[in-house]
């Protein structure tokens, strides 16, 4: 089974900068990836990350936002800079695991981000 823990998150004022963790345990594929979901809001894309490297990002963070990972500690990061009012979401780890038998979406436990104006 795969598990995910998430840490980092919290409250910081417009303009300054927080960094998340997910820790990865278990068989992951080669993508790790980062989420958040505000308030009456879907689940939106906020990047991903290959086991090489290559990045992708939403046009909404391309610029303030970086992620990153660690592929001996199975580790993804996102730091985030310049922060708006608008990026204040709960944010969530993602990657495809192996259950065993199949490949799954797995998700973290979710780490709210608040930024006040």
């Amino acid at each position: 089974q795969v598990q995910l823990v998430e840490s980092g998150g919290g409250m910081v004022q417009a303009g300054g900068s927080l960094r998340l963790s997910c820790a990865a345990s278990g068989t992951i594929g080669s993508t790790m990836g980062w989420y958040r979901q505000a308030p009456g809001k879907q689940r939106e894309l906020v990047a991903t990350i290959t086991g090489g490297g290559a990045t992708n990002y939403a046009d909404s963070v391309k610029g303030r936002f970086t992620i990153s990972r660690d592929n001996a500690k199975n580790t993804v990061y996102l730091q985030m800079s310049s922060l708006k009012p608008e990026d204040t979401a709960v944010y969530y780890c993602n990657v495809r695991g192996w259950t065993g038998y199949a490949w799954r979406d797995y998700w973290g436990q979710g780490t709210q981000v608040t930024v006040s104006s």
